[in-house]
C-alpha cells in the first residue's frame, strides 16, 4: 500500500491544492518500509490527483480539500482521509492502527465561499 500525506515541516499541510510537498509512505505488512519526499510545488487540484494516481498512491491524508479535488481523487481511485491536522508520521501510524481521526465530509472555504454551496457529488 502506498500512502501520501500533504507535508510541511513534519505536519499535515492544510490545503491540498497548494501543497508543495507530499511525503510518500510505502507500507507492507502493516509497517512503513520506505518513505520519500515528492516535490509538487502547489501544482493545483487536478494535476495533483493525476500525479498521485501516476505514482500508485492508494490513500491520501490531508487537511482541507475542496469538492473538485475530492472528485478528481475519487476518479483517480485515491482514497481520501481529509480534515487531518498535526504530525504526519503520527497520522500514518494512526491510519495503520485504524485510529486516524478524519472528516469524510471535509470542505474548504478559502475561495470566499463555502464549497458546500455547490455539490461535491
Amino acid at each position: 500500500m502506498r500512502i501520501a500525506a500533504t507535508y510541511d515541516d513534519g505536519q499535515i499541510f492544510q490545503h491540498f491544492g497548494h501543497a508543495e510537498h507530499f511525503k510518500i509512505y510505502d507500507v507492507e505488512g502493516g509497517q512503513v518500509k520506505t518513505t520519500a519526499m515528492m516535490n509538487v510545488n502547489g501544482s493545483g487540484h487536478g494535476a495533483l490527483a493525476g500525479l498521485l494516481k501516476n505514482n500508485d498512491v492508494d490513500i491520501l491524508i490531508c487537511g482541507g480539500i475542496g469538492c473538485g479535488a475530492k472528485q478528481a481523487l475519487a476518479q483517480a481511485g485515491v482514497r481520501l482521509h481529509g480534515g487531518v491536522a498535526g504530525d504526519a508520521e503520527r497520522a500514518v501510524e494512526d491510519l495503520q492502527a485504524n485510529n486516524l481521526t478524519f472528516n469524510p465530509g471535509v470542505k474548504c472555504n478559502h475561495h470566499g465561499h463555502s464549497c458546500g454551496e455547490h455539490s461535491c457529488g
